[in-house]
């Protein structure tokens, strides 16, 4: 509601507009009230309030293909279902969670403009910490049958209790990507041969500077590298690094790094600022190997001869990194009823396989859950001789660290690699 500003000389029309307030914050409190009663265990009544709903959902919007995919096939099932998708594209997960927690700061408890986030790490975490999400939601979808929900990746976000407050939709494990024609396979056997590789051959490796998501992952990379697996997974499992392990593995790690630097694009004095810089760097034969967290969309890119054919995907003996993304819902979420339906749609089997199909993007859903005939369509997709499968992808998979270890990690790089003060 807006209010005009009000002249002393009529005091009635004051009192009448204080009422009317006090009216509107009464009805306001109504709807949240409302909001809360939302029950997803009730699925018949869910879809019935979210007839009519449009839902707003806030996602990175860099992803050409998957932007097609849902504004295509998740759009068009919601549809039948009697919502509306309204796919707000965001370049920072940070800007969506930002909004919702200034919508809470000034009161706005119910009518929110942010039905959705696609979210997991840090951004998780903060809104966790503000009491931004809705919980207690998520076992009750009726596709949640085919998730497991006490896989620690999915009970879990970087070390965060997930606890009902966020549904899974995605599976992301990191890999290397490097041009078979300019590097061996001996080259990407592991960190140190490929650092090696990097100061024979200068300026054709980097990665995005963090906090870019995939720059993060980059610079763990390193770190579980330093630190070794059984340390990173038992700190997964336990809670976090101790201080002195993980100061002694930074120091070693980033002096290392330092030392490596001259060999990365541009000798290390700067970083691309997003991994479509770094892709198109590739693209253009500027850099023969970058990491990623998509190794299902690098067949795409080189059947559209975006990448050479001599493109392929392995993974370093330290291992890889993986981990599961979500879909969020504010507590003061107007369209709450839709958002869930957004979250359930997701998790349908046959939309995991159209975005498997689609972009590459691996199934969260536990595929012994599915139709047998359902579970050959996943098993057929063939992303061609340059993608891992995920199967060579999981096998030696690492967990996330906590989200406080992860922002640590990005302020520390930042400050003694970025810009050389260590």
């Amino acid at each position: 509601m807006t209010r005009r500003a009000r002249r002393p000389a009529r005091p009635a029309l004051l009192t009448t507009a204080l009422a009317a307030t006090a009216l509107l914050a009464s009805a306001c409190g109504g709807a949240q009230d409302e909001a809360a009663a939302v029950d997803a265990s009730d699925w018949d009544a869910v879809l019935a309030e979210a007839q009519g709903q449009s839902v707003d959902w806030y996602m990175y919007g860099g992803d050409q293909r998957l932007n097609t995919f849902v504004d295509g096939e998740v759009a068009d099932r919601l549809a039948d279902l009697g919502v509306t998708l309204n796919q707000v594209k965001i370049t920072d997960t940070a800007e969506a969670v930002n909004k919702v927690l200034g919508e809470q700061q000034a009161g706005r408890t119910s009518g929110g403009s942010v039905d959705a986030i696609w979210v997991n790490g840090e951004n998780f975490a903060t809104g966790v910490q503000a009491d931004l999400w809705a919980c207690g939601w998520t076992a009750d979808l009726p596709n949640a049958e085919h998730v497991d929900l006490d896989d620690p990746a999915v009970a879990t976000d970087f070390g965060v209790p997930v606890e009902g407050c966020e549904a899974a939709w995605q599976q992301a494990s990191s890999a290397l990507v490097y041009d078979s024609a300019v590097l061996d396979e001996a080259d990407v056997e592991s960190v140190e041969s490929l650092l090696a590789w990097t100061a024979r051959e200068p300026g054709r490796f980097t990665h995005p500077a963090p906090p870019d998501f995939t720059g993060s992952m980059a610079v763990r990379t390193f770190l579980y590298d330093t630190l070794g697996a059984e340390t990173v997974t038992a700190a997964a499992e336990g809670g976090g690094l101790d201080d002195d392990v993980y100061e002694e593995a930074r120091d070693e790690t980033f002096d290392r790094l330092l030392d490596a630097s001259d060999g990365f694009w541009r000798g290390g004095e700067t970083y691309p600022v997003s991994q479509e810089e770094v892709e198109k760097l590739y693209a253009d034969g500027e850099i023969s190997a970058f990491l990623t967290y998509g190794p299902g969309a690098v067949g795409s890119l080189v059947e559209d001869g975006v990448f050479p054919e001599s493109t392929r995907e392995t993974v370093l003996s330290v291992g890889n990194i993986s981990n599961v993304s979500f879909v969020g819902v504010p507590a003061n979420a107007e369209d709450r009823a839709g958002a869930m339906v957004l979250a359930d749609v997701l998790q349908d089997p046959e939309v995991q396989l159209g975005l498997y199909e689609a972009t590459g993007i691996f199934p969260v859903i536990d595929l012994d859950t599915v139709e047998p005939a359902l579970a050959e369509r996943f098993a057929a997709v063939d992303a061609g001789p340059s993608v891992l499968s995920p199967e060579e992808l999981t096998a030696d998979a690492l967990p996330e660290l906590d989200s406080a270890t992860l922002a640590r990690i990005e302020d520390d790089w930042r400050a003694r690699v970025l810009r050389g003060e260590g």
